[in-house]
């Protein structure tokens, strides 16, 4: 009796949905607001492919930018979204992280100013106002692009506007902004009926880097219950590569703000740069990334670039 009653109970466990099943809880903070740049995240959950995974994602949104490392750091929230410079420094300022994944593998920061304004070229910079939105991180790159043409940060007041990156820029409270995304404020410009111009950092002597990326404390993270985290995004990012058209449909159904002219054509912009493999680890960037940003003098370098990033696509439960 107890055999057939231990059977039993097993053959309805095994017949449950995965989604009525235990599930493991992992908190998520995002870099930003939820927009197109979040997709695999939000089709992920949608689909249920969080829910397959055996994983209950809390997806929760950062009061300010510069708040998800710390957030991590501080054990509140399990992973976060930030950014591959964002991580060399604050692993510089002595915060626990490491990245575990990537969302998007190419840069989509840049220096954005008006294209009919008073600066045609970087050197027209000077003497002039430069907005900046993630203290620190975008200070560094806005300082590699003013060093990459002869000049000094010195040369250009910077002025922390928060938030409001495409306002401040076309108010004229400052002449350019840097830490635009190239697939956010251009099109925000253009349909206030403005066109920008943008700058890209790697062409102006900034090694080319993973933009956005998954960060987690090494003490305490579960690599494996993350390894999971990141197969369920993957299924998402081919999802939308393979039909743009229905996921963006699926995100911009989630919630009535994310029905908007600028995140239709944002998407466009971003889908083609979401990690296929967003566990694959590219040691070289962080590597030559770190040896850049030592060169520059923005931090002393020295850390390994396997100490920087780990790839956690065979970690087992």
């Amino acid at each position: 009796m107890k055999r057939m009653l231990t059977t039993l109970a097993l053959s309805l466990s095994l017949a449950l949905p995965l989604q009525a099943q235990a599930q493991d809880k992992l908190t998520l903070m995002l870099d930003w607001f939820v927009n197109p740049d979040h997709g695999p995240i939000i089709l992920a959950r949608e689909k249920g492919y969080f829910a397959e995974a055996g994983l209950e994602v809390e997806i929760v949104t950062p009061a300010d930018p510069n708040d998800p490392p710390r957030m991590v750091a501080a054990g509140r929230v399990d992973l976060a979204v930030s950014y591959q410079p964002q991580l060399h420094l604050s692993r510089h300022a002595g915060l626990p992280l490491v990245r575990v994944g990537t969302l998007v593998e190419t840069p989509l920061t840049c220096l954005v100013v008006l294209a009919d304004g008073p600066v045609q070229s970087i050197p027209d910079l000077k003497g002039r106002k430069v907005g900046f939105a993630v203290a620190g991180v975008q200070e560094v790159m806005l300082n590699a692009m003013l060093a990459h043409h002869g000049l000094t940060p010195k040369d250009v007041e910077q002025i922390n506007i928060g938030w409001s990156i495409s306002p401040a820029l076309m108010s004229g409270q400052v002449d350019a902004v840097i830490g635009a995304f190239r697939n956010f404020e251009l099109n925000q410009l253009a349909l206030e009926g403005k066109t920008g111009r943008c700058f890209f950092p790697e062409a102006e002597g900034i090694p080319s880097y993973d933009e956005l990326i998954y960060v987690a404390d090494p003490t305490r993270m579960d690599a494996a219950l993350i390894a999971r985290f990141l197969t369920a995004t993957e299924r998402a990012a081919l999802d939308i590569v393979n039909d743009p058209d229905t996921a963006w449909q699926i995100f911009r159904d989630t919630d009535k703000a994310l029905d908007t002219d600028l995140n239709r054509l944002a998407w466009a912009d971003t889908w083609p740069r979401f990690a296929l493999r967003p566990a694959a680890l590219d040691l070289g960037r962080y590597q030559r990334l770190e040896a850049f940003l030592a060169a520059s003098g923005a931090t002393p370098g020295g850390i390994p670039a396997a100490d920087l990033a780990v790839d956690v696509s065979g970690a087992t439960e």
